[in-house]
């Protein structure tokens, strides 16, 4: 999802100053075309945080 955002802010569709952590770091070391690589992979069957361990 973070890539996501970062291609639209690329591709000027949303403001680069909306971005944050994660889609802001991606906007600022991708290349458009990286973004869209990795915007493109599905998300289905993938968990949507990290689950943390016990330590």
């Amino acid at each position: 999802m973070a890539a996501g955002a970062a291609l639209s802010a690329k591709r000027g569709e949303r403001k680069a100053g909306e971005l944050h952590s994660a889609s802001r770091s991606m906007y600022d070391s991708m290349s458009k075309k990286e973004l869209e690589k990795m915007a493109s992979t599905p998300q289905k069957g993938k968990p949507a945080h990290k689950s943390k361990s016990a330590h």
